[in-house]
């Protein structure tokens, strides 16, 4: 993530929490939740996820929730933000898959979120589905396709992406050194 969008989620936690602290603790919502401080917590929202039904403000909580360990929850969140839309969320529910954390690794799950993000317009999508198709990790390779993606995410204002082309599309160059047995053998 990169300064502007932790500095966007940290406006958003800021926000969403001070809204709730004025909140009149009667007030319910439409499935009769308050929104008072006490019910904005990780615990709140991991067992929320179990229930049916998307509320925007719990895309705030699958990121601590997966620092946290909570995985699954985490998961949940993850996926039912990304399938209202949110593109940070689609990042975030790739980089589960990816990992696979409570589930073993889905590269094929994760590039395909990585797609999504990408065709929904987020740089960071653009840049990450692009190292996907330059890799062939969860799809196909491609490498013109994978340029053409990495080029957007640039023209886009997203550095990594950048560095990539400046560095003649070397994903090496953008990557730990830790991740790269990960992708040695194409996945797909």
């Amino acid at each position: 993530m990169n300064g502007k969008g932790i500095l966007s989620a940290a406006l958003l936690v800021a926000g969403t929490l001070a809204g709730a602290a004025l909140a009149d603790p009667a007030a319910r919502d439409e499935d009769g939740l308050s929104s008072a401080p006490s019910e904005m917590s990780v615990e709140y929202w991991a067992e929320r996820s179990k229930k049916p039904g998307y509320d925007f403000r719990m895309c705030m909580y699958g990121y601590p929730l997966a620092k946290m360990g909570w995985h699954d929850a985490a998961r949940r969140i993850f996926e039912r933000c990304a399938e209202h839309g949110n593109v940070q969320a689609m990042a975030w529910a790739a980089w589960t898959d990816e990992n696979g954390y409570d589930k073993p690794s889905d590269p094929v799950k994760a590039a395909e979120w990585d797609r999504k993000a990408a065709e929904a317009g987020s740089p960071v999508g653009e840049f990450n589905y692009g190292l996907d198709l330059l890799r062939g990790h969860g799809v196909a390779q491609d490498s013109a396709a994978g340029r053409k993606y990495i080029d957007r995410a640039a023209a886009r204002g997203e550095r990594l992406a950048s560095d990539l082309a400046a560095h003649d599309y070397d994903p090496e160059s953008v990557t730990p050194t830790a991740d790269s047995p990960h992708y040695r053998t194409p996945q797909f």
